[in-house]
């Protein structure tokens, strides 16, 4: 096994276990502020008692967040064994993406709870879905192009209306320099949309 799998491997096995130290700690800590303290300190009940649904909130935005890294990152060494970085990366966000406004809407949802937090949960979670509907659509059409790899790095393109070389495929963007040494960034969701003209090199 060489050295760069051995480092993805440790990465990964460091993400697993943040995963779960994260998700054993928000379970003691909920535990510890909503019913130990209370049982122990009975002055501080009322107080806890009043302002509980901020705590639950608070505590499921912090936890919820840190979980969700954990993840994210899981994901992201997991493909690291078999994809660059550049692709993994962009998994990684869209992951972490998704799960923030799936985190949003159910948070919501359950503070305002039952009917009315089902429907609260869903508006939120359309108006989420809605406000990042293009970068979301950019984001996966980038992880499409780095999983496809229809261009690659130092290819010369007709693309979107561009010719030039290819300088950089990230997450939203393909970095094109002109042969007048402009840089044309490329949303990647027009790239998929669009012919894409490879040139051969010339000696």
């Amino acid at each position: 096994m060489s050295s760069e799998q051995e480092s993805f491997i440790k990465g990964l096995r460091k993400s697993i276990f943040d995963l779960v130290a994260w998700t054993a700690l928000y379970f003691v800590v909920s535990a510890a502020i909503l019913t130990a303290i209370p049982t122990y300190f009975v002055e501080l009940a009322k107080v806890i008692e009043d302002y509980s649904t901020y705590i639950v909130i608070g505590l499921s935005l912090f936890f919820g967040y840190m979980i969700l890294k954990s993840f994210s990152e899981i994901i992201y060494w997991s493909m690291r064994l078999r994809y660059p970085h550049s692709t993994s990366a962009a998994v990684r966000s869209i992951t972490r993406l998704l799960g923030m406004g799936a985190l949003a809407a159910a948070i919501a949802g359950g503070a305002a709870g039952g009917a009315a937090g089902v429907a609260l949960g869903g508006f939120i979670g359309m108006v989420i879905g809605f406000a990042t509907q293009q970068v979301l659509g950019q984001a996966i059409a980038g992880l499409f192009v780095l999983i496809a790899r229809p261009v690659k790095i130092g290819d010369r393109v007709t693309a979107a209306g561009e010719t030039g070389t290819v300088q950089d495929i990230s997450t939203l963007f393909t970095t094109i320099e002109k042969d007048d040494g402009t840089t044309a960034l490329i949303p990647n969701n027009m790239l998929i949309g669009s012919k894409i003209y490879i040139h051969k090199k010339t000696s």
